[in-house]
């Protein structure tokens, strides 16, 4: 990265052995070595967040192109996708029936359910 040979790195070491003496040496080691952690873990994520973006800006542009055709020459992998899609959006636009109207239908079988037991009560006791 920064192309440093063994010698320039001896001379570092002997300069910063003497400035900074043999107890201070290790504690400022760690600290610039946290520093370029810091600036690689940066870097990284700078590069990630990039490749993410790259890859949503062609996303972007494969869906306006495909739009511009109409959907004429899409592989039948993207046009299963798409019916599937479509299908997903017919199901959410139909709404549900109400609770109340849930309540009627129970309310009903449950009516008819009871009045079963209490003609079937009326034979036992016969």
């Amino acid at each position: 990265m920064f192309d440093i040979g063994f010698w320039e790195l001896l001379v570092i070491s002997v300069i910063g052995l003497v400035v900074l003496g043999p107890e201070r040496l290790p504690v400022a080691i760690r600290t610039v070595s946290d520093w370029i952690k810091g600036v690689k873990s940066f870097s990284r994520n700078v590069q990630n967040e990039i490749s993410q973006e790259l890859r949503i800006q062609e996303l972007h542009a494969d869906l306006k192109k495909a739009e511009q055709s109409k959907f004429e020459d899409i592989s039948p992998e993207v046009a299963k996708s798409l019916k599937s899609l479509k299908e997903a959006a017919e199901s959410v636009q139909h709404p549900y029936p109400s609770q109340s109207d849930n309540a009627r239908v129970t309310d009903t079988t449950s009516g008819e359910n009871t009045s079963d037991k209490t003609t079937d009560k009326k034979e036992v006791d016969r």
